[in-house]
């Protein structure tokens, strides 16, 4: 049974969806064609009246918006990675919803491992091909550091917080038989599902396919008011996507931190559908703003602008912490933080994933429709 509140908040996370889906197809819709009039009109002219036009817009970067990102072996580990997050949550919640999960202590975290080491491949396949695509020659490299960012993050924190539970004599630590195994997991079962994911991904969905022909010189990026610079829309994105999560962040704290058992687990699906929709129509907006100020840096900052909302849920959990909890000492207050801070940041890389993926299918499309001498 799930109380008032909870109906309420995903009853109001879902009227923003619907009014943020409206907006912004009505914003893209109104524009485009606009654009596509304009641009349309612009072909008509002869090369006398193109030059002296005022030529402006997200048509202006064709050239360019298909360009590698910076650093693409971490961009398409962080992608990969991301991907594969995003399938954990949704079999888990699956799986939830079907086994009662919540029964037994430990039932969940021992699922979710089992799956993350299953879903290896779906990190290789998309980390590998976005990798292929944007020109990368150091493969390996990138399969290393795919396979290894999520769980080298969470072990690393787990050892740190351990080594202060010793200390303390806590009930907390985990057995060193523990340790070993997870890394034994990681070296013989993520690695070569990585390694064949990667491998499908390259050779399947390797070839870069864009619709436009990439400049061999990139163009200056012009002049821009601040509020169209990529750090400001990077910092603005991820407000709505912790909006629409806000609520249901509250009852996944109180399970994980004053041991309540949740067991709603339909919500929480709905919860993460609302997530995808909210952070790719965001995340296009975002996109589209920085292509009409002619800059084409759009990967990085379709990422980041969606990876964000961990800042904000980090952020939140600093409140949770002082106004809810009963925490205090040293070994209390580093397990809290220190796993708040694996979950905000596994949580960021999957809402940029997912930002990105639905942005790049939209710079595909837009540019695909308008023609380009």
């Amino acid at each position: 049974y799930a109380n008032p509140i909870h109906w309420f908040s995903i009853f109001n996370s879902f009227m923003m969806v619907i009014f943020l889906v409206g907006l912004v197809s009505m914003i893209l819709m109104r524009t485009l064609r606009k654009d596509y009039a304009r641009y349309s009109k612009e072909e008509e002219m002869d090369d006398m009246d193109r030059d002296l036009g005022d030529e402006y817009g997200w048509k202006q970067v064709h050239g360019d918006v298909f360009r590698p990102s910076s650093h693409p072996l971490i961009f398409s580990s962080l992608i990969g990675s991301g991907c594969q997050i995003f399938a954990v949550s949704l079999i888990v919640i699956v799986v939830a919803m079907i086994e009662d999960l919540y029964t037994e202590r430990g039932s969940m975290l021992s699922t979710a491992i089992f799956v993350y080491a299953a879903t290896s491949p779906v990190n290789g396949y998309f980390g590998g091909s976005l990798y292929a695509r944007q020109g990368g020659r150091r493969w390996i490299k990138q399969m290393f550091i795919g396979a290894f960012l999520i769980p080298a993050m969470v072990c690393g924190t787990a050892f740190f917080i351990n080594f202060i539970a010793i200390y303390y004599h806590a009930s907390r630590a985990i057995p060193f038989g523990t340790m070993v195994a997870v890394c034994c997991i990681c070296f013989f079962v993520i690695l070569p599902l990585n390694l064949v994911g990667t491998i499908l991904g390259r050779n399947l969905s390797g070839q870069p396919n864009f619709p436009c022909r990439v400049n061999a010189v990139p163009r200056p990026i012009p002049e821009k008011k601040w509020f169209m610079e990529p750090a400001v829309i990077v910092c603005l994105g991820g407000i709505l996507p912790f909006g629409s999560i806000f609520i249901e962040m509250y009852f996944i704290f109180t399970s994980f931190w004053a041991y309540k058992i949740y067991y709603v687990y339909g919500f929480m699906m709905l919860v993460l559908v609302i997530l995808c929709i909210v952070t790719v129509c965001v995340t296009i907006v975002c996109t589209y703003f920085l292509l009409n100020a002619e800059d084409y840096r759009w990967q990085w900052t379709s990422f980041l602008s969606a990876a964000s909302t961990a800042i904000y849920v980090y952020m939140y959990s600093f409140y949770y912490y002082f106004f809810k909890t009963k925490m205090y000492g040293l070994f209390q207050t580093s397990f809290y933080f220190g796993y708040m801070a694996v979950f905000s940041t596994a949580l960021g890389i999957m809402c940029g994933a997912i930002g990105y993926m639905g942005t790049s299918a939209f710079v595909r499309k837009i540019y695909t429709n308008v023609k380009i001498d």
